[in-house]
This record gives C-alpha cells, structure tokens and sequence, in this order.
C-alpha cells in the first residue's frame, strides 16, 4: 500500500500542477468561459487512463498461460519505459514547464480553436494517467494483493488532489524540486522491481531463457534449477523462500519497496542492478546540473511594470532633447 501510495501522490501531483497551472493562467486571462473545455479534456484522460485499466484487468482471461505472462511482460516494460521517460522529462522541463503551458494556452485562444484546450487538457493528463495505469496494474500483478494497492494508490491520488487545491489557494508552499528529485529516487527503485517482474513474466511465458525451460541448468544433487554461481545465467541467481515465504508481509514490504523476490533468475538480477546503477546515474547527474544552473536573473521591477505601449514624449518644436546616453538606455529598456 506504501509504495502505490506514493506512486499516486507523485503522479497525482504532477497532473494536479499541469490542471492548476491551466486553470489560474486562464483565470488571470478573464477567461473563465473556457473552463469547461478544458475540464471536459482533463475528464477524457481520465476516462481513458480507467478504460486502459479495466481492460488490462479483464481483458486477458480467454488467453493461454504462456499469452498472459508475455502480455504481461511486454507492458511491464511499457510502464517502466514511461517511468523513465516521464522522471526525466520533470526533471529537465520543470523549470520551463510553466510557460510551455501558458504558451500553448495563448496559442490556441489566439487561433480562435477553443476545442484545442480540449486536446490541451486532454494530453498534460493523459500522460500521468496512462503511466499510473501502467504502473499500478503492474505491480497489482508482482504483489497479487490488488485490494490494498487500490486502496493505496486511490490514496495517494486524493492527498495529491487536496495538495494541489492548497497550493492553488496559496495556503501551502511546498519545494516542489525537493519533492520530484526525492519520489523521482523512489520511481527508480520502483520501477527497477517492475522490470525484475517484467522479466521473470517473459521467461515463464518462453520470450526468454530462463529457469523455466529446457536449457536451464540442473543441480545434479536434486535434479532442481541450479541456484548460485552455478545456475548462472539461465538458472536462479538465489533462493531464500526457506527464510522468508513467498506470501509473508517481509517478502511483500521487500517487494514493494525495492523488488525483492524471495526467488529471482540472474536475468532478473541483472536487469535489476543494470537499471538502478544506470538510470540512478543519469538522475544524479541531472540533479547534480540543476543545482549548479543559474537561476535566471531577475528583471528590474519599475521595466517590468512599464505598459508595453509606453512612448517616449516628443521634445517641443524647435529644440534639441538633450538626452544623456544612460537615460536613452534606460527608455530603450523600459520599451522593450
């Protein structure tokens, strides 16, 4: 439940701040009248990201076993694919993300096409949707609990809901960067564990080798799936279902938190500490750039606050202004 949770909060916070940030530019624009398009867009992402649910959820049943488990797979690593896209496109467009939204806001009211809000809200939401569809199914999938994953991620949607509301009102600063960079580390570890489950999904459908087929290496003591150092690669890199249970809440804490299976094949393994060690370097990276960027500079307060339709006074009939360098400068600036 924590771990869907948090999955709710964060994308629900995301979607919270794109609507939030649509909703005051049209607001501050005195146009209110065109709200309901963009809300009518926004609904339709969200009925599309329950659509995608319900048919992952009851979709599949009139499949085979080895089907389901490569279905399965395959949008596990669709989830983790989105994840990775999304962590890195918050990550390099936060400090813009604001302006990218007002500025298509001013592009469709000038063009007149007020259904374009329809598709504006439609696509800042759907990409949280979709992801946050893709992600919980999965890991309703790896934890087979899926009432208190719901539960968790309906959860986290309603803080997120009830957090965007209070920073909209101004009655709650939050340092959003903190916030992103922290659950964007969470995301990591998360999705690394799906990826493990996409993995162990495909090797027991046989869209890769693994300790389900005929080529897996055998202990030749029990006869079993070679486990260790010599079930390597195609065998089980460890087995501690004897310490903790495959259904035991440790395993399913384990689980949800950083992938962990009481059993994992070496290709889970691998994928696993292949992704975090990758990934995880490219996301401190990016932190690392953010905090040594510039923040931009400040414009004076007197320029910004000149109307832009501003002029310079005409000097009387028959004489010569005489202006300075600096203060012609200084008008220049004010115009601009």
């Amino acid at each position: 439940m924590l771990a869907t949770f948090l999955i709710g909060l964060r994308e629900g916070l995301e979607a919270a701040l794109v609507i939030g940030i649509l909703v005051a530019y049209l607001t501050r624009l005195g146009r209110r009248e065109v709200l309901p398009r963009l809300w009518a867009g926004v609904g339709l992402a969200v009925a599309m990201a329950l659509m995608i649910g319900a048919v992952l959820t009851f979709g599949a049943y009139s499949l085979t076993f080895e089907a389901q488990e490569i279905i399965g797979g395959t949008l596990s690593l669709i989830a983790v694919a989105m994840v990775t896209w999304m962590i890195f496109w918050m990550q390099k467009t936060a400090r813009t993300l604001k302006a990218s939204l007002e500025g298509g806001l001013d592009r469709a009211l000038a063009q007149g096409s007020l259904w374009a809000l329809v598709v504006i809200g439609f696509v800042s939401v759907s990409r949280e949707g979709i992801e946050t569809t893709l992600l919980l199914w999965s890991m309703v999938q790896s934890f087979g609990d899926a009432p208190a994953a719901l539960v968790g991620a309906l959860l986290g949607l309603l803080a997120a809901a009830a957090l965007g509301w209070l920073l909209a009102r101004g009655m709650l600063r939050l340092d959003l960067r903190r916030f992103f960079t922290w659950t964007g580390a969470f995301l990591i570890v998360v999705a690394a564990g799906v990826l493990a489950y996409a993995v162990i999904d495909l090797q027991e459908g046989g869209a890769l080798p693994g300790p389900f087929g005929a080529s897996a290496p055998l202990d030749p003591t029990t006869g079993a799936v070679a486990v260790g150092v010599a079930g390597f690669p195609l065998g089980w890199a460890f087995d501690v279902t004897a310490q903790i249970p495959a259904g035991s809440p440790l395993a399913a804490v384990l689980q949800a938190s950083v992938g962990f299976m009481p059993r994992m094949s070496w290709f889970q393994v691998i994928a696993w500490v292949l992704y975090v060690a990758i990934v995880g370097a490219f996301f401190v990276r990016g932190v690392r750039s953010g905090r040594r960027r510039p923040s931009p500079k400040h414009t004076n307060t007197a320029q910004s606050a000149a109307p832009a339709s501003a002029s310079i006074p005409a000097p009387p009939a028959g004489r010569t202004p005489a202006v300075s360098v600096g203060s012609a400068a200084a008008r220049l600036r004010t115009l601009r």
